[in-house]
C-alpha cells in the first residue's frame, strides 16, 4: 500500500464517525424523541416568555472542539440555553406579533426531508419533490383565485417571497435603472416593512414611496390611491406598483382589494398583495368575500408558517403569469447543461422561479399535515382565532379598556386609560412589560395614530378560549397594580 493509500484509509476511518450505525442512531433518536415528548407533555405549563437570559452564556462556554460530546450532555444545554429563555413560540400563550406554528407532523416531515436529503430545486434530480411542491402551490393558487397558468415558489417566509414578487414586477415592467428614481410604489402606513426592504435589495431604494391615506379601520383608500396615481403621472413620474395588504401586522386590516384591483387595471399598475398573515383565512366561509380580491392581483404572498401553523421557514409567493416569474429568475450554467437539456420544454424547475438554487425540501412539512389532517381542522382553527380576537376585544371594552377597530382577522388592539392621570403611553408600555414579566402569556405593542397600544394576536394553533381569557385577566390584574403603585402624572 502506498503512502497516499495509507493516508486515505486513515482519513476514512475517522470520517466514518459521521455515519453512526443503527444502534448509535437509535440511541440518539430515542434521546431526542424523549426530549421533544417531554417538551410537549409540559407545553401548557411552560412560560410563554422568560426574561432571564443568563443561561444563554453557556453556549459560549461549551465551544466546538476537536472531539465530540455525548447527546446526553447537549440536550440539557439546549433546554437551558435555547428552549427556555425569551419567547416560547410553541406556546398557546404566544399572543404577540403574528404567532408562528409548529405542527408535529411538520416536524416529522422535516425529519424525513433532512434524512433523505431530497433536493427540491430541479425536476431532473428531484421530480417527486418538485411535483409535490408544485401541487401545493397549485392548491394555494386556487385558494387565492388565480388561473391555471399561475406560478409560484415555496420560500423561507414572507420577506423573501415579497422580494421575489418585487423583482418579478420590476422585470415584467422593464424598468430601466435610470428610471428607478421616478418609479412610484403605492403603499399605506400599514404596509409591512419587508416590502421597503425588498425594494432596497432589488435596487429600487431610490424609488418613490407614496403613502396612501387609510380609513378609520386602517385600510387603504382606493379613491385617494387613484388621485395620487393621476397626480404623479401629471408630474412626470412613473406610477408602477401598488401593494395591498390582506392582514396587516398592526391590526389585521384587509385593504379593499377589489377596489384597488380596479384602480390598478385602469392605471396600469402591477398589483401586489401581501397576504402573508391573512391569506389562508380564505379557507373560512366568513372571510371569503373579504379576501376575494386577492385574485385580482398580479402577485401575492402567503405564509404557511402563519395561517397554516407550520414551523418557521415556510413562505410562498404566487404570480398570476408564470412566464413573468420565469423571465425574472431563469439562469444558464455550463456545468448544469445536462439538467437544462433534460428539462427542455417542461414546466420550469423551482430554481428558475426564485433566487434560490440550493433549495431545502420545504414541501414535505406542508404536504404531510395537510394530507394527514385534511383541510377541515385548519379551517376550524382559523375561524376559532378570528372569534377569539373579537371575544377579547369585547371583554376588554367591558373591563374599561379603550379598543381599536373590530378585528377583521385575529388581531385586537386595546389601551388602558389610567385613572391616576399618568401618561397613557408610559402606562401602557409599563403594562405590557408587566405582562411579559408575568410570563404566562406574551403580548406585544404597536403605535396607532401616535398612541401606544397593546396588541393581542391569536394565531397559534394551541391558543384557545382559556388562553385569551387568561391574557385579559393578567392585563386587568397588572393594570390595577400599576394604578395602585402609580406612575408619574402626565
Amino acid at each position: 500500500m502506498t503512502e497516499r493509500e495509507q493516508r486515505i484509509r486513515e482519513l476514512e476511518e475517522v470520517s466514518r464517525r459521521l455515519e453512526p450505525d443503527a444502534g448509535e442512531r437509535a440511541r440518539m433518536r430515542d434521546a431526542v424523541v424523549e426530549y421533544s415528548e417531554d417538551f410537549l407533555r409540559h407545553i401548557d405549563e411552560l412560560r410563554a416568555f422568560e426574561t432571564d437570559r443568563s443561561a444563554v452564556e453557556q453556549l459560549r462556554e461549551t465551544p466546538i472542539r476537536e472531539r465530540g460530546r455525548e447527546i446526553d450532555e447537549l440536550l440539557p444545554l439546549l433546554r437551558r440555553a435555547v428552549d427556555t429563555p425569551g419567547l416560547n413560540p410553541a406556546s398557546g400563550g404566544h399572543l404577540a406579533y403574528i404567532p408562528g406554528g409548529g405542527l408535529y407532523p411538520s416536524a416529522l416531515g422535516d425529519y424525513l426531508a433532512a434524512v433523505t436529503n431530497r433536493y427540491a430545486g430541479i425536476q431532473f434530480t428531484g421530480p417527486g419533490a418538485v411535483e409535490m411542491e408544485n401541487m401545493l402551490l397549485d392548491w394555494m393558487a386556487e385558494l387565492v383565485g388565480y388561473p391555471g397558468e399561475a406560478g409560484g415558489n415555496l420560500t423561507s417566509g414572507g420577506s423573501i417571497a415579497n422580494l421575489v414578487a418585487v423583482v418579478t414586477a420590476r422585470e415584467d415592467r422593464d424598468l430601466d435603472p435610470e428610471s428607478y428614481g421616478d418609479a412610484v410604489v403605492y403603499v399605506s402606513e400599514q404596509t409591512h416593512h419587508c416590502v421597503d426592504k425588498a425594494l432596497r435589495i432589488a435596487g429600487l431604494g431610490d424609488s418613490v414611496r407614496r403613502v396612501v391615506p387609510v380609513d378609520d379601520r386602517y385600510r387603504m383608500d382606493p379613491d385617494a390611491l387613484e388621485e395620487a396615481v393621476e397626480g404623479d403621472r401629471r408630474s412626470g413620474l412613473l406610477p408602477w406598483m401598488v401593494v395591498g395588504s390582506a392582514g396587516t401586522t398592526d391590526v389585521g386590516a384587509v385593504d379593499p382589494l377589489e377596489a384597488i384591483g380596479d384602480v390598478a387595471d385602469r392605471q396600469g399598475l402591477w398589483f401586489h398583495v401581501d397576504a402573508a398573515y391573512g391569506g389562508f383565512f380564505a379557507l373560512c366561509e366568513s372571510c371569503r368575500e373579504l379576501l376575494a380580491g386577492m385574485g385580482r392581483s398580479d402577485s401575492v404572498v402567503l405564509d404557511p408558517h402563519k395561517g397554516l401553523f407550520l414551523p418557521y421557514g415556510s413562505g410562498a409567493v404566487l404570480v398570476k403569469d408564470r412566464a413573468a416569474l420565469h423571465r425574472a429568475h431563469h439562469y444558464r450554467a455550463d456545468y448544469m447543461q445536462d439538467i437544462q437539456q433534460a428539462e427542455a420544454g417542461r414546466v420550469e424547475s423551482p430554481a428558475e422561479l426564485s433566487p434560490e438554487l440550493t433549495k431545502h425540501f420545504r414541501g414535505l412539512r406542508l404536504w404531510l399535515p395537510l394530507l394527514l389532517h385534511g383541510v377541515e381542522p385548519f379551517r376550524a382553527a382559523l375561524e376559532e382565532k378570528r372569534l377569539l380576537a373579537r371575544r377579547f376585544r369585547e371583554r376588554a371594552r367591558e373591563r374599561g379598556f379603550q379598543v381599536g377597530p373590530e378585528p377583521e382577522l385575529s388581531v385586537a388592539a386595546v389601551r388602558w386609560m389610567p385613572e391616576s392621570g399618568a401618561d397613557p403611553d408610559a402606562f401602557n408600555e409599563a403594562l405590557v412589560e408587566a405582562v411579559r414579566e408575568d410570563g404566562r402569556v406574551f403580548l406585544s405593542s404597536t403605535t396607532l395614530d401616535g398612541r401606544f397600544v397593546i396588541r393581542m394576536a391569536a394565531l397559534a394553533f394551541r391558543t384557545h378560549v382559556e388562553t385569551v381569557d387568561l391574557a385579559l385577566e393578567i392585563l386587568c390584574e397588572e393594570a390595577r397594580e400599576l394604578e395602585e403603585t402609580g406612575l408619574p402624572a402626565a
